[in-house]
């Protein structure tokens, strides 16, 4: 049984769908229930609740742990599932990081998920990480302007970074999960090229057949948009990343192609598969 934390979203979903095809048993575990592929077990679980996650455990061998949003909060505990996962005999467990631990190693929430990962390298579990960068499916902010407006509005049109489609996460995650050879591997996940907000409306444009326009907002206009979101502190985290990216941030890594022996895909790909969000 492998266990899949956060199986209802952009990463999770494609993640319980591909071990699922190839015959794994999966408890896919989320907040609400969801839509699975048959044979998938739902369980219904708080991570936040330091045992929220211990009946999903039981009879595990793997366990994807996603650390959403609410794992970040001052009075969560997220290492501790590192723990309760040693406790139900679980043997794997493959962690979905961020690439700002290595980037950005001393903004506070990528202190919070360094201490996750330096809890799972002292465990005895098998265990691989994987720091992907910005996601592909961010452009879902834009869904509605596009939908209403054919409209795409975001800060610097003009700066790229090599966002990941998180189907690529996913195949690398369960290949992780499943293969020996990546325990004990750090793994950065990019996509194939650097791509500037501005090109990726150009790319759902493409996809969708019709003319989509671009807007560049401003930091503060951005900054107000995003706080209605998250807090003001993150947003102006991701704005200092997205407006000057370091040469780490704009490296290509080539780790998807040593995992999946394969290059990940371009973001023209996932707008391809998304033109449904954007109609």
């Amino acid at each position: 049984m492998i266990v899949v934390t956060g199986a209802t979203g952009n990463v999770g979903r494609p993640l319980t769908l591909a071990l699922a095809e190839g015959g794994q048993q999966v408890t896919a575990v989320s907040r609400h229930a969801a839509q699975l592929p048959d044979g998938v077990r739902h369980m219904a679980a708080d991570l936040t609740v330091p045992t929220g996650l211990e009946p999903a455990l039981a009879g595990a061998k793997a366990l994807f742990l996603l650390l959403s949003g609410d794992l970040h909060a001052a009075t969560a505990r997220p290492a501790d599932i590192i723990g309760q996962a040693e406790a139900a005999g679980v043997r794997r467990v493959v962690l979905l990081s961020t690439q700002g631990v290595a980037t950005r190693p001393f903004g506070a929430t990528r202190i919070a998920v360094r201490a996750v990962e330096d809890a799972l390298r002292e465990s005895s579990l098998e265990w691989a990480i994987l720091r992907p960068g910005g996601f592909a499916s961010n452009a879902l902010w834009w869904a509605e302007s596009v939908r209403t407006q054919r409209l795409v509005a975001a800060p610097f049109g003009d700066v790229g970074v090599p966002i990941i489609d998180p189907v690529d996460i996913a195949e690398a995650a369960a290949a992780c999960l499943l293969e020996d050879r990546h325990a004990g591997g750090t793994y950065e996940l990019t996509g194939p090229q650097v791509i500037t907000p501005r090109q990726q409306a150009e790319a759902i444009s493409a996809a969708l057949g019709s003319p989509v326009q671009f807007h560049d907002l401003t930091r503060d206009e951005a900054k107000a948009a995003m706080a209605r979101s998250m807090p003001a502190e993150l947003a102006e985290d991701t704005l200092t990343i997205l407006g000057s990216p370091n040469p780490a941030e704009l490296r290509i890594s080539p780790d998807v192609q040593r995992i999946l022996g394969r290059a990940p895909h371009p973001f023209a790909a996932w707008a391809a598969r998304n033109t449904a969000a954007f109609r």
